[in-house]
């Protein structure tokens, strides 16, 4: 009853203005996790735009009209440093503006790590699963899915692209929006301690600094930041499509002068155009 409180709630609170119906928020867990994160329902804050020590992973689904759907699909997955989520700037927007565009949209409230890295990756992994179970409902192509991410859920987003386990997890194509990618010197180091917990050994940094787990089988990425970003080093980055390259992984990596951190999809951010039509051109670009 708390989980069915919980998600009824969050699809009240959570409608997006540009939809015409109220989102449905589902569990991705209809039986429940195995495991726990360790949060339990009183430690969680949720609000139409933010949710705090997520304990429960659920998501929204936008599914493109039929009419326009282009058989793309994205999950999308908002950040905030792994302990809070900001699903409405770096999420329901999103989702927006994908379904104006043809594409099937899920944005994934996945569960914060507390230590436990293997949870919200797991959670990313089943909603990529999900959406393919889901190809013929939700007008999606099922090799034509690919996975978003802003800041920490950007780090996830990349983490689904170098640590999947077999076709059907495996995005085919990622979108990283200033994204938290190593865990070494120029981490965010309050999204490594959330994730891997403090004093982290070296091998589980090596294991999640992404840019070190980049093979060839690593999927196409659109990568976009600012110069000026003072909260995740533009290094991470820059990383990320170095290692892409190396392995001749297709990339295209934008770096805006000027907008800080945190922009997401507001039209507040200077370059918000430029953005959404250089994204826009990619995934019409990739379709072909």
């Amino acid at each position: 009853m708390k989980k069915q409180l919980l998600t009824a709630v969050g699809a009240l609170l959570c409608a997006p203005g540009g939809f015409a119906q109220t989102p449905q928020a589902l569990p991705l867990y209809p039986d429940g996790a195995v495991e726990s994160n360790g949060f339990s329902a009183a430690d969680v804050r949720l609000t139409a735009t933010n949710l705090d020590k997520c304990a429960e992973a659920d998501y929204f689904v936008f599914p493109a009209d039929p009419a326009q759907a282009t058989g793309q699909a994205v999950v999308i997955c908002p950040g905030g440093g792994y302990i809070s989520l900001a699903y409405g700037h770096e999420g329901l927007d999103v989702a927006e503006w994908m379904n104006e565009h043809g594409i099937t949209a899920v944005v994934l409230r996945y569960r914060m790590p507390n230590g436990h890295p293997e949870i919200p990756l797991k959670d990313a992994q089943t909603a990529l699963k999900l959406v393919r179970q889901k190809a013929a409902d939700w007008h999606v192509d099922p090799n034509r899915v690919g996975i978003m991410g802003f800041s920490a859920g950007g780090h996830l987003a990349a983490t689904a692209a170098t640590h999947f386990t077999g076709p059907e997890d495996r995005p085919d194509f990622s979108i990283l929006i200033y994204p938290v990618i190593s865990m070494d010197s120029i981490t965010h180091q309050g999204s490594k301690d959330n994730l891997l917990g403090t004093n982290a050994p070296a091998e589980l940094a090596e294991r999640y600094s992404n840019e070190k787990q980049v093979t060839d089988q690593t999927p196409r990425a659109f990568i976009a930041l600012s110069d000026d970003d003072n909260g995740v080093p533009p290094a991470n980055s820059i990383g990320y499509y170095s290692a892409l390259k190396k392995h001749n992984v297709p990339a295209e990596l934008h770096v805006y002068p000027s907008g800080g951190h945190g922009w997401g999809w507001r039209d507040s951010f200077e370059y918000h155009d430029e953005l959404r039509a250089s994204l826009g051109r990619w995934l019409e670009e990739i379709r072909k």
